[in-house]
């Protein structure tokens, strides 16, 4: 099925965001790394898109990349999550989006673990978490 798509002014984007969400998620930043709130996070739960809470990637996905990013194998849904190419920095990546609101979470890399191989490099700033004990 696909993701109900959610728009936004950008003032209204401002509204809702702290300074650095908004940085990220719709400016296309990027924490330092080792910085963010979930890079050595290990508690089981989901972690939700800070701008709209669309289910995005488990705890169980979820490994030690050693990059000082939230790192993940796969997303919870493939359908949550967008990608386009980004050559931003004079070079070729893959970035990561959410497939509702549309807001940048990071870049997608093929250096990952299995199953899938693939490592999906995101900002903490662009997630929320829901701990296992609380999901409804």
């Amino acid at each position: 099925m696909a993701v109900q798509k959610i728009t936004r002014t950008e003032e209204e984007w401002r509204r809702l965001l702290t300074p650095e969400q908004y940085r990220i998620l719709r400016e296309h930043g990027t924490e330092p790394a080792f910085t963010g709130a979930y890079w050595n996070h290990k508690e089981p739960g989901i972690y939700r898109c800070a701008g709209c809470g669309l289910p995005l990637f488990s705890s169980e996905a979820k490994y030690d990349s050693g990059t000082g990013w939230p790192s993940f194998y796969a997303p919870i849904d493939p359908t949550h999550v967008e990608t386009s190419d980004d050559y931003s920095l004079g070079m070729h990546r893959i970035e990561v989006h959410c497939a509702a609101c549309g807001g940048h979470l990071g870049h997608v890399f093929p250096d990952g673990p299995p199953p899938t191989g693939l490592r999906y490099c995101i900002n903490s700033a662009a997630l929320v978490f829901e701990p296992a004990d609380q999901a409804p």
